[in-house]
């Protein structure tokens, strides 16, 4: 897949403002800690293009800045073009998982994975689930979930590309 161009990873949900900005915060976080910028790219998008542009939810940035990750980027649509640029990408939920595999070329359907599958502790298929609509704790776990599953994404990369 990536040679000396660096492992590239999308984390996709459906708006891009909560959980796919937030899993791309955490990465950052991770791989910087590693001193392993320069090796892995790290992005996110939406399978929606709703808040296209946007920062991510106050409250997911004010959760994610109270454990020291900012939260910076800006909400995209997932592009045609996304599927030949990523090596991971990395869905939030079973909905969005199945949207993007409806539209994957047959060359990228192995790109295309559940974010929670690299949390050892994670049942098969389980998803981020979606804070929205409700209170902070929501975005705390999310963070949970996210912290857990990028570590366990972070030493999948290392190890599948002697990193």
């Amino acid at each position: 897949m990536a040679g000396e161009r660096p492992i590239s990873v999308c984390f996709v949900c459906l708006g891009n403002i909560c959980r796919s900005p937030t899993a791309e915060g955490v990465m950052r976080h991770l791989v910087a800690r590693a001193q392993l910028g320069s090796k892995i790219e790290i992005s996110s998008a939406g399978t929606a293009g709703y808040h296209t542009g946007e920062l991510p939810d106050r409250r997911s940035r004010a959760a994610a800045l109270e454990r020291g990750i900012e939260l910076q980027s800006r909400a995209r649509q997932f592009a045609a073009a996304d599927w030949d640029r990523f090596d991971y990408v990395l869905a939030m939920d079973g909905e969005n998982f199945d949207a993007l595999a409806a539209q994957a070329p047959r060359a990228a359907r192995s790109r295309l994975r559940m974010l929670r599958e690299f949390d050892p502790e994670s049942e098969p298929r389980s998803d981020v689930p979606d804070p929205y609509y409700g209170g902070a704790d929501g975005f705390e776990h999310v963070l949970d979930l996210c912290e857990a599953a990028c570590a366990g994404l972070l030493e999948h990369i290392r190890r599948e590309h002697a990193l």
